[in-house]
């Protein structure tokens, strides 16, 4: 039984509705019945747990805020964020699921895909009958995806995709991708590659240290055939995938939360119960300082997401100020993290706690979706108007 308790130093559940409370709830049970009870075996052993992905299905965890007509949840952004919370408490590579097949597969498909896409393929999505994956890195274009090498010509009705991505969560099991590549023109253009197309293959990434309980793998694609059909046809260029990066980006902002919480949580009972020198540790100045800053910054976290949401809510939160929510929930969590595993101790570092998961994890969502010092960039560009990304 979890005896999980959520920080909430500034009475923040007051500022969100009943409904929304109930969506953290039905959430935070899942999370609390079925991720964590397993989450630290299976990490262990390196094996993403698929037989969640039912109960994410049912939860309505896959595309929450794309319209009921769709198969989506029809919800906010405050409730998607409440969500990715809940579900990064228990593990950063199952929210990663999440986010991947709501902002990266679902989102696309919705936002430029045309009505028989997002006929075809939305429902499935939602429902978990297909699991997607998004095809954007290569191994030698990370944090410029522009420089992207994977292209495609034409051949008829179809097009002839070639090329590789690398680092793709959901890839190895994913039943579709949403690949960017470059058109004969030049121009970057979004296409939906099926699983079972000859030349698609998606090899797995083993000997991971972070991110252990998620499947990652490439995708490889040796003159795949795809028909024209499923070319995304209402974007091209860059701002297809970028505002892709945008809604997962969203996600993580409030999901790396969810892990320095679920940190916090930890520390602070076991400083509780933990007795040294004749008294809990959590009677020793150093500990209560290292507990009072952790929880500062996890409620000026908290602050920072919660207004993030209700831009969202009205269309005007911008690319930039995404960028600083996500840099600083995952510095934040990632200092929280650290210093959760000295109040624990020797005890931090073994799957008894949480803390060292959480903290392998954390080192890959510093660098996913933008790494920390891009982050800053797209920051100092935004308040300067000067470009730092070149020379």
């Amino acid at each position: 039984m979890s005896q999980y308790r959520a920080p909430d130093y500034y009475l923040l559940d007051e500022l969100i509705s009943d409904e929304h409370l109930l969506i953290r709830d039905s959430v935070r049970q899942w999370v609390n019945k079925e991720l964590v009870p397993i989450i630290e075996d299976y990490a262990q052993r390196a094996e993403f747990p698929r037989h969640l992905l039912s109960g994410m299905a049912q939860l309505g965890l896959f595309g929450p805020t794309i319209p009921e007509e769709y198969g989506g949840g029809g919800l906010d952004y405050l409730a998607y964020g409440i969500m990715m919370q809940e579900l990064e408490r228990g593990d950063s590579g199952i929210r990663s699921t999440a986010s991947v097949q709501g902002s990266l597969v679902m989102y696309p498909i919705y936002a430029y895909g045309s009505e028989e896409q997002k006929r075809n393929y939305l429902p499935k999505l939602a429902g978990g009958e297909l699991m997607g994956c998004f095809g954007l890195t290569e191994a030698n274009h990370g944090s410029n995806p522009a420089g992207m090498t994977t292209r495609f010509e034409d051949d008829g009705d179809s097009v002839r995709l070639n090329g590789s991505k690398m680092w793709i969560s959901n890839a190895p099991f994913a039943d579709i991708a949403v690949v960017w590549a470059r058109n004969p023109e030049g121009k970057v253009q979004g296409l939906i590659v099926e699983r079972g197309m000859d030349g698609f293959s998606t090899p797995e990434t083993h000997n991971k240290w972070s991110l252990r309980a998620s499947a990652t793998g490439e995708l490889v694609f040796d003159n795949v055939r795809v028909p024209k059909t499923h070319i995304l046809p209402d974007v091209s260029g860059m701002r297809g995938p970028l505002s892709c990066l945008n809604q997962a980006r969203y996600g993580i902002a409030w999901g790396a939360l969810g892990a320095a919480m679920d940190c916090y949580d930890t520390a602070l009972r076991y400083a509780k119960e933990r007795e040294q020198f004749g008294k809990p540790i959590a009677g020793f100045q150093l500990q209560q300082k290292k507990l009072a800053e952790m929880l500062t910054e996890i409620t000026k976290g908290q602050l920072l997401v919660w207004r993030l949401a209700m831009l969202k809510n009205e269309d005007r939160a911008t690319p930039a100020q995404i960028s600083m929510a996500k840099r600083n929930s995952v510095a934040t969590a990632l200092e929280i993290v650290r210093e959760a595993r000295q109040i624990l101790g020797g005890m931090g570092i073994t799957g008894e706690y949480p803390i060292m998961r959480h903290m392998m994890n954390l080192e890959s969502v510093v660098t996913y979706e933008g790494t920390h010092d891009i982050h800053l960039l797209i920051t100092g560009m935004d308040i300067t108007g000067i470009n730092a990304f070149v020379g």
